[in-house]
């Protein structure tokens, strides 16, 4: 068996115990239930945003939280997401909600702030100290840019990709558990220290990736990654035109592109990150010379694809193929 095989059989081997999902049947909200029977303190309603942290903040509330993920689907868009009438209702009866921020999930941040009582937030942006320099601006405008990711506020909102930054929001919904359900605090802290226990995998892998990747370079097809990338030491050699578009979400200029092809066909480039979740015939023509040169290409999603488990499970295999690309493969 291979070391991949292996490290994933280990993970899905071991779990955390979570509680059964229930979804809405569209392919949109889900909610894991609480067992109130098995929760020492009182039981929270918790309401999350985007499903690249609803599997986290399952594992830090398990038995104690009803969790419901309002996107739990990657055929939805979250950068342009209208909430229903049953979405709002959820936020109306949260004790907590954790949300994305950095302008990712502006719909739910927007609905939370319209609620009177609010709801306790966990803004992943705000714990991490990025801020939403433009959001305001763009909610406003009607150019058709309202997902405007890194190009109007140079913030890279894919905060989920980054280690250091999924611990400090887990130590920040820990903490909010803690404080709404006093009585289930200690239940809590056991299942922060779970988390960090299933998260090792993961972590040994981005360790493992650090040796490997000295004095290697990637480009992307989009930043979704580039918190990982740097987290592990690799080099962007992405274009800078075609990065700028890119990050605008628009459409690069054609000796963008060429500057693309021109690197990755003469060795500039190590490893291609290529997210398979974007349409378009340039990603695909890029990738396309990506092969041509020889040059690996790594798979990844920008949210949790329906067959990947746990986030752990999810970023784990993505890790993988990236070790295998710069040559850790056995």
């Amino acid at each position: 068996m291979s070391r991949r095989s292996t490290a994933l059989a280990v993970l899905a081997a071991s779990s955390l115990g979570l509680a059964a999902c229930s979804s809405d049947g569209s392919g949109g909200a889900s909610t894991a239930e609480a067992d109130a029977a098995n929760c020492p303190g009182d039981v929270l309603d918790v309401v999350v945003s985007v499903d690249q942290w609803g599997d986290v903040v399952q594992a830090l509330g398990g038995d104690c939280t009803n969790v419901t993920t309002v996107i739990n689907s990657t055929a939805v868009d979250p950068h342009d997401y209208e909430p229903t009438t049953g979405d709002i209702a959820a936020f109306e009866g949260a004790d907590l909600v954790v949300v994305n921020g950095a302008d990712y999930d502006h719909w739910a941040s927007d609905a939370v702030q319209n609620l009177d009582p609010q709801p306790v937030v966990v803004d992943a942006a705000e714990v991490v100290g990025i801020e939403e320099e433009h959001a305001e601006d763009e909610h406003s405008e009607d150019d058709g840019h309202a997902e405007g990711e890194e190009g109007h506020g140079s913030v890279n909102p894919h905060l989920w990709y980054s280690p250091e930054y999924v611990q400090q929001t887990a130590d920040a919904v820990t903490a909010e558990l803690s404080d709404l359900s006093p009585d289930a605090a200690d239940y809590f802290a056991d299942r922060a220290t779970a988390w960090t226990t299933d998260l090792q995998p993961y972590t040994d892998e981005l360790t493992t990736i650090e040796g490997l990747a000295a004095g290697k370079t990637y480009a992307a097809t989009e930043t979704v990654f580039d918190y990982t990338a740097a987290a592990v030491g690799l080099t962007d050699a992405t274009p800078e035109g075609y990065r700028d578009a890119a990050s605008n979400e628009s459409d690069p200029a054609t000796g963008d592109v060429a500057a693309f092809e021109a690197a990755l066909a003469d060795g500039s480039i190590d490893v291609l990150v290529f997210n398979t979740q974007t349409e378009g015939s340039v990603p695909d023509q890029l990738r396309s010379a990506a092969e041509a040169a020889g040059v690996p290409v790594v798979e990844v999603t920008e949210s949790v694809p329906s067959d990947d488990g746990s986030f752990v499970q999810w970023q784990l295999s993505q890790l993988q193929q990236l070790a295998d690309a710069l040559g850790g493969g056995q």
